[in-house]
C-alpha cells in the first residue's frame, strides 16, 4: 500500500468521502479547500483523508475513511500516522480532528494515535445535516473535538 497527495487532475474519491461525511455539500466545500491524500493498493485507492488548514499553525484532519472491504487491516492507523507525518513535515504546530459522539471506533483509533480529547461541540450534527445518523446503535448528535501537538 502506498499513500499520496491526490494530483491537480484527479477527482477525488467521493465514494470514499461520503463514507465519512454524508454531506456532499460540506465534502465538495473543504476538498476545494484542503489537501486530498489516498492510499492504494494495487492501483485501486482504498482510503482517503483530508487535511484542511484552519487557523495559523493547526491543520485538521477533516475527512478520512477506507474502503468497507478493506476495514479491519489496519489502513485507518496509517492514515492517520500519515495525516499527523504529513501536517508536522509541513511546519503545523498542531493537528485537529473531529468525529461523532457515536463514533465509537474512530475515538479509539484517534487516541491510540496521540489525539486527546479537547472539546465537544453539543448538536453539531444535528444543526449542520439535514438527516439524523445513527452508528452503533446511537444517535450521532454531539462533535467529539480531538487534538495533538506536533513539536511538544
Amino acid at each position: 500500500m502506498q499513500i499520496r497527495k491526490l494530483n491537480v487532475n484527479e477527482k477525488p474519491p467521493m465514494d470514499l468521502l461520503l463514507l465519512a461525511d454524508p454531506s456532499q455539500k460540506l465534502v465538495d466545500q473543504y476538498v476545494k479547500r484542503g489537501e486530498c491524500f489516498v492510499a492504494e493498493d494495487h492501483d485501486q485507492v482504498i482510503g482517503v483523508y483530508v487535511l484542511l488548514p484552519t487557523r495559523l499553525d493547526t491543520v485538521e484532519l477533516v475527512n478520512i475513511a477506507v474502503a468497507e472491504s478493506m476495514h479491519g487491516k489496519g489502513i485507518g492507523k496509517q492514515l492517520v500516522r500519515d495525516a499527523v507525518r504529513t501536517a508536522k513535515s509541513k511546519g503545523y504546530k498542531t493537528i485537529e480532528v473531529g468525529t461523532g459522539n457515536s463514533s465509537i471506533g474512530q475515538i479509539a483509533l484517534y487516541q491510540k494515535c496521540g489525539f486527546q480529547i479537547v472539546g465537544i461541540d453539543l448538536d453539531f450534527f444535528i444543526k449542520h445535516y439535514d438527516e439524523e445518523i445513527y452508528e452503533n446503535g446511537i444517535q450521532c448528535r454531539d462533535m467529539v473535538r480531538l487534538s495533538q501537538d506536533l513539536f511538544t
